[in-house]
Formats: C-alpha cells, structure tokens, sequence
C-alpha cells in the first residue's frame, strides 16, 4: 500500500473532524476539545497561518489519519522546534508504518530543528513507539494558563 502524506485540504474537513472527536476522546489526550476548537484548527491548517500545518494520510482517495504540527522557537536548545500536537491513524490502519513514515517525513523536512511531543503517561504503546523513534522523555512538567 502506497501511503501520501500530504497538507489537508477542504475536502478532509468531514473526516478529519470526525477524528479529531474520536482522538480527543480517547484516553491519548488529557482535554476532550470541543467543536468550536476542532473546526478553528482546521481553519488555521487551511490557511496561511504560519504556525500550524494539518496533513492528512492518504491510500488512494481514503483518509486513513492526520496529524497536525505547531512552529515554534525552543530557547532551551536555541533552534526551531516543531510540536507534533496531533498525531491520529484510524484504528483499522495502525501498525501499518504510517506513524513512523509521518516522523520520516518531518525529520527529513524539519531537518536541524527539535521535535516535541506530548504524550500521557498511561498511553504505554504510544510512549514505546515515539522512543523507538528516538524521542526522550524530558524530566519536567509542562504549565500552561489559558488566558482566553
């Protein structure tokens, strides 16, 4: 099977939304979004918005994941840092190389710059993939205020 990677387009909106229910339901991810927040980050991966990219995974015309990368500066290692922020394969899809493909991918794209991810603790198979893939966990604990 021949996988695409390539930028969403208007026409993954359905279906890529209908992931992005289904990841941030799952115990993966800490918050369980919302409507409004899915459809403006797909809005800011349709866009030129300069700090987040959307792309889809694709076998012929079906969408099989998406993933979804936030531009960044990390003072701490003084280079460009990509956020790898969403990364979904349907369940029917995984263990088919499409993750390690879409790490491939911005290695090579992102070449010299950090990558970062977060991933919870209890999600064991995603934190084993991720070290395959030679990311380290960092000793500290990430903060944030949402100042709306």
């Amino acid at each position: 099977m021949k996988i695409e990677i390539r930028p969403l387009c208007l026409t993954d909106r359905p279906v890529v939304l209908e992931m992005m229910r289904a990841f941030y339901a799952s115990p993966a991810v800490l918050s369980n979004g919302s409507e409004e927040i899915f459809q403006k980050d797909i809005d800011a991966c349709l866009s030129d918005n300069s700090f987040l990219e959307g792309y889809a995974f694709v076998d012929g015309k079906s969408v099989l994941g998406y993933a979804m990368i936030a531009k960044s500066f990390s003072t701490e290692f003084g280079k460009p840092c990509v956020w790898i922020e969403d990364l979904y394969i349907l369940e029917s899809c995984r263990s088919m190389g499409i993750g390690a493909l879409f790490l491939q991918y911005l290695k090579e794209r992102f070449s010299g710059c950090l990558l970062k991810l977060e991933v919870e603790e209890e999600n064991a198979g995603a934190m084993r993939f991720y070290q395959k893939h030679g990311f380290h966990v960092l000793p500290y604990t990430e903060m944030i205020l949402n100042t709306k």
